[in-house]
């Protein structure tokens, strides 16, 4: 029962749980308990209505609580639904998320990465429009820092990146054996990215299979992705193919087949690249290359918080890709015969 204060203590969780008061303090913040006894500490926190304080906490710790969590375009659906999932995995171990969106400027990222250390963030976990930043290399030696999608420059405490060869491969691939000669690939990669698997993977991948591929860059945005992709759908001749590098990125190709009067798959494919949710719902349903989200955020998770606690230096967690054929991919058919309008 709660005492006459009506605020639960951690003494009286402990006796609700029948564990230590320490061992209660540790499984709340995620450390040096098993993952059950965590689980069961939180299920009685939650029974009993215990807040913890975060004024005693930081002043105990040294800790604020909070870990940034810093994207590179939140007009990128993939990355809103990575947000929220990061955002919950780290409320279920005791703490709590800043997101803040880069609007998919590497100034304002910078910007954006001082003031989270301004703040004492415990750690970040980051989505790096420029990855060869030096910025990132001076973070890390005060707090851990995460990245997502690429390695950062003098970073140790861990990272999950994308198998973005074998990704590509994927993709082309089944794009090569649908019978497309002609593949436009839209990226929203900068060119100082380290790994730019639009320019690196693609141009190999296209020389081994004889495509020809033309790689341009678009913004993360739907409306930004149309104009990117009408430029190259005009071109004489058009690409029978689009691969994007992100699903969000895709929807602005379907906007434009509709405003130039193509159709999806029967004028131009498409295929994308993170397997949102949403994408099963177009039509037609979008082809893309699934890298579990959920698996994604929870790596991210658990590296910034070991980094936190003190652990050993970050592991390199490569997450690997899966294709998921739909309709929006199908054999190229010949230019020209095709004149209706095409439905979202």
């Amino acid at each position: 029962m709660p005492n006459s204060r009506g605020r639960v203590t951690i003494r009286e969780l402990a006796r609700a749980t029948g564990l230590s008061p320490a061992a209660v303090s540790y499984a709340l913040r995620g450390m040096h308990t098993s993952a059950e006894t965590q689980r069961r500490v939180r299920r009685a926190a939650a029974e009993l209505g215990y807040r913890a304080d975060p004024i005693a906490r930081a002043l105990a710790s040294g800790r604020t609580g909070t870990v940034g969590v810093l994207c590179g375009s939140l007009e990128d659906y993939w990355q809103q639904d990575l947000a929220v999932r990061v955002g919950r995995e780290l409320l279920d171990g005791g703490r709590y998320a800043i997101i803040l969106d880069a609007a998919g400027d590497p100034a304002r990222e910078a910007e954006h990465a001082r003031r989270l250390r301004e703040q004492q963030v415990d750690g970040m976990i980051v989505q790096a429009l420029d990855p060869a930043a030096p910025l990132w290399a001076e973070l890390a030696q005060t707090v851990p820092v995460v990245p997502i999608g690429d390695s950062l420059a003098g970073n140790a405490h861990g990272e999950v990146v994308f198998d973005n060869r074998r990704g590509v491969t994927l993709a082309l691939e089944h794009l090569h054996g649908l019978g497309h000669r002609r593949i436009g690939v839209l990226t929203s990669t900068l060119a100082s990215t380290p790994d730019r698997p639009a320019d690196l993977h693609v141009n190999a991948e296209a020389a081994r299979l004889g495509l020809t591929a033309e790689v341009a860059v678009s913004g993360a945005g739907r409306a930004e992705a149309a104009e990117a992709a009408r430029v190259l759908l005009t071109r004489a001749p058009p690409p029978t193919a689009i691969f994007c590098f992100s699903d969000s990125i895709a929807y602005g190709v379907y906007d434009a087949a509709r405003a130039l009067g193509l159709r999806v798959p029967a004028d131009v494919s498409v295929c994308g690249y993170d397997g949102h949710a949403l994408s099963d719902l177009l039509t037609p349903p979008l082809t893309t290359v699934d890298w579990s989200l959920a698996e994604v955020a929870a790596d991210a998770v658990g590296l910034v918080i070991a980094g936190i606690d003190g652990g050993p230096p970050g592991r390199r967690v490569v997450r690997e890709p899966a294709l998921i054929p739909r309709a929006s991919t199908a054999p190229p058919t010949r230019p020209g015969t095709h004149n209706d309008r095409m439905d979202l």
